[in-house]
């Protein structure tokens, strides 16, 4: 059975910040094309969600946090193998301080 992608208001929020991030400092082209690019890259993880790798930084959480790496942004998801659908919790800008992925809400 095939997972559904269910992006969390967080990981939202983190999408239109890089948007209009982009905008600004590049172009409205640019900013849509990497939008795209990280939207699109959890499709591939709806017949296999567990193919990537456990994000190390939060295993100290209540969920298994797995990531995807699109660009320089990582995309932060855990699996709800029973209700079947993947949760993305954030897009983590990579060439942050890595201990910034702990951040909450």
């Amino acid at each position: 059975m095939k997972f559904k992608i269910i992006w969390s208001d967080y990981a939202a929020t983190q999408l239109d910040k890089i948007f209009e991030y982009y905008t600004e400092n590049a172009s409205h082209n640019v900013a849509k094309n990497l939008i795209q690019k990280i939207i699109a890259e959890p499709n591939r993880l709806i017949e296999n969600p567990i193919s990537s790798q456990i994000e190390d930084l939060l295993l100290d959480r209540e969920n298994v946090y797995r990531y995807l790496i699109c660009k320089n942004y990582k995309i932060i998801y855990s699996v709800d193998v029973e209700k079947h659908f993947i949760q993305i919790a954030d897009v983590f800008d990579t060439r942050q301080n890595p201990q910034k992925i702990k951040r909450t809400k």
